[in-house]
């Protein structure tokens, strides 16, 4: 009797340890980089408990609730809120993984940072800070980088501290966390943008070479050749150009992939030379030497000498004139 009485408390005692065991040796599986779905159950001052399905809430510390800086956890992950994480730190003795959002939301940034380089569009960058290389700022939450050389303000960068700048991206990496940007080419593709071709614009010399002088154009340098400044032979173009001269210049040809511009002055010219003999009296009418040299005056057509037309008699040889009839003869 004792062993029928003995046997069915033996079998209950041994199912429950069997589920106790099977609870503190099942495998869930739960590996860093991988992105499980939890509901936050209880938030701390370190940080936010999240139900993940495993033995024991996974925790997510306050600098990785977010981007950026965490100021009320509550908010950001309030209780009762189910959202997907990313295990950054497996399992402890207790069962308990390392959850992350902000590790997910910096992959998405660089992600789509990335493909904002490759397609050469623009990013906003807040400046935090600067110093003697550039300035430092933030773009989607990422730390980011602009040298002095690729800034259009190059002097007193401390007060740039807290501005929105348009910046392109010169090199993205993810690896090293590298992100520079330059706000100079992004001014540089929007001159471009609102440049075309046969344009008469005004610019300022910002560069001389004994081929050519370069133009700034509110952003945009281009190349004004040495070919493309008179029909005369010009010796060196420094006795005809200084640096930071305002000079006005038509826009002869755009290449949109090499990104440049070619520039002349040449048609402005009344006279080969002008150009080097009067170039602040060409520049200041140049407007409408341009219009004239695009709609240049018909020469005056040399009046035809018809000759006058003769009349049929006139026209009528001797012999062709008709015969008078003899007079009849009387009879």
């Amino acid at each position: 009797m004792s062993d029928s009485t003995s046997a069915p408390k033996s079998a209950q005692a041994f199912s429950m340890e069997d589920f106790e065991n099977a609870l503190q040796e099942y495998d869930y599986e739960f590996s860093k980089g991988q992105k499980v779905q939890g509901t936050v159950v209880q938030i701390s001052s370190e940080g936010a408990y999240v139900d993940i399905g495993g033995k024991s809430p996974a925790f997510v510390p306050t600098n990785e609730a977010a981007l950026g800086f965490v100021d009320n956890l509550a908010e950001i992950l309030p209780v009762g809120e189910t959202k997907e994480f990313l295990i950054i730190r497996e399992q402890d003795s207790e069962g308990q993984v390392t959850l992350s959002v902000r590790q997910m939301a910096l992959d998405q940034a660089w992600a789509e940072i990335k493909e904002m380089a490759e397609t050469s569009k623009s990013t906003q960058i807040r400046v935090t800070g600067a110093n003697k290389g550039g300035i430092t700022g933030e773009v989607m939450g990422l730390r980011a980088f602009i040298p002095r050389s690729h800034l259009q303000q190059r002097d007193n960068l401390e007060s740039l501290t807290g501005q929105l700048l348009t910046a392109t991206f010169l090199e993205v990496n993810q690896e090293n966390r590298k992100l520079v940007l330059s706000q100079r080419d992004a001014m540089r593709a929007v001159a471009m943008n609102n440049i075309v071709e046969g344009a008469l614009m005004p610019g300022r010399i910002v560069n001389i070479k004994p081929y050519g002088v370069f133009v700034d154009l509110e952003g945009a340098t281009g190349l004004l050749h040495i070919k493309e400044i008179s029909g005369a032979r010009i010796e060196s173009l420094d006795t005809v150009f200084t640096v930071g001269q305002e000079i006005k210049v038509i826009i002869k040809q755009i290449d949109e992939v090499q990104n440049r511009m070619s520039l002349s002055i040449k048609a402005l010219e009344g006279y080969p030379g002008e150009n080097t003999e009067k170039l602040e009296q060409v520049m200041a009418n140049a407007e409408e030497r341009w219009e004239k040299a695009q709609n240049p005056e018909p020469e005056p057509k040399e009046a035809k000498q018809e000759a006058p037309k003769e009349t049929k008699q006139e026209s009528q040889t001797p012999e062709s004139k008709p015969q008078e009839s003899a007079p009849k003869a009387e009879s």
